[in-house]
């Protein structure tokens, strides 16, 4: 296995429920990018087969490498948190199959975590104004990550900021029933970019783009439910900061780096006692966010 070199880029790879992302990174840039489709279904050795084929043409150049996947991350080993996202995924030893493979020393984080060092240091949360800062991506699925203490937060059971699985009112998916409360399911399965897209095919939109295309020309029942989404994640937004005491939100995911999605958020944060409404802005890395992120914590591991 190759040395870090500290003159040399880092391979990032961003492993994602819709496309698999690998990157040379130098610093903070992104100086060459390959992308391919997650393999449907996601199955480990299909999504390890593709990503060691997409990164192998860039790993001669790197001295380390930084993964960002979805799921609970534990010493390198990936479970997932979405099976219906990536089946199969049980005690995956991720790390040590692809740095094996492409033989460089890796580092392994949840990619929504990932996203959040790299916002932190890198992006939204740059200069360290915010020491209790979040990080949440609205897509495919709805991932966050807490820095804490200005410390990266990593629990010991790869849970860290699992925002996704938190509970609200289910009206869209059929929910768990809690006396006095009424159904209850995860903050996923209402808000993402997947339940936007079901809700718009229900109500007549090809997809969640269209839908919130719709609603922000101003479609009334469109609208709905794209509104709701981001009023749900503005109430665990509130929730987190009375919490933590967050208070630098960076937004992002295909469906959080709207626009009209964060005008949303910031409306329904407004209802809210001001000490619990952190400053929310878009991510400044865009979707760039995972991959920079792996790759700084990867050089910093590298260099321990």
């Amino acid at each position: 296995m190759s040395g870090p070199s500290a003159d040399r880029p880092v391979l990032a790879l961003d492993l994602g429920g819709t496309s698999l992302r690998a990157a040379l990174v130098v610093g903070e840039q992104v100086t060459e990018r390959r992308q391919a489709p997650t393999p449907r279904p996601a199955f480990p050795e299909a999504v390890i087969g593709a990503a060691l084929e997409l990164a192998a043409p860039l790993a001669p150049q790197a001295g380390a490498l930084g993964l960002a996947c979805a799921g609970a991350v534990v010493r390198g080993r990936v479970t997932a948190t979405a099976a219906h996202t990536f089946p199969g995924w049980t005690d995956v030893a991720l790390g040590e199959r692809l740095g094996e493979a492409l033989g460089r020393p890796t580092a392994v984080l949840n990619d929504a975590r990932a996203a959040a060092w790299g916002e932190y240091v890198a992006g939204a949360g740059r200069g360290g104004r915010h020491r209790e800062f979040m990080f949440v991506t609205v897509s495919t699925g709805v991932g966050a990550g807490l820095i804490l203490g200005g410390r990266l937060h990593l629990a010991g059971n790869g849970l860290d900021a699992e925002l996704g699985f938190t509970s609200v009112p289910a009206h869209w998916h059929t929910g768990s029933p809690v006396p006095g409360v009424g159904p209850l399911g995860p903050l996923e399965f209402e808000t993402s970019g997947t339940a936007l897209g079901e809700q718009a095919r229900a109500l007549g939109w090809e997809d969640a783009r269209a839908l919130a295309d719709a609603g922000e020309a101003g479609d009334a029942l469109a609208d709905a439910p794209y509104a709701r989404s981001a009023a749900l994640i503005a109430w665990k937004v509130a929730d987190v900061a009375a919490l933590l005491g967050v208070t630098g939100v960076a937004l992002g995911g295909s469906v959080g780096l709207r626009p009209g999605y964060l005008a949303r958020v910031r409306a329904s944060l407004a209802l809210f006692p001001e000490r619990y409404r952190p400053e929310v802005r878009h991510a400044a890395l865009g979707a760039d966010a995972g991959l920079i992120g792996a790759a700084l914590w990867a050089s910093a591991a590298a260099e321990r």
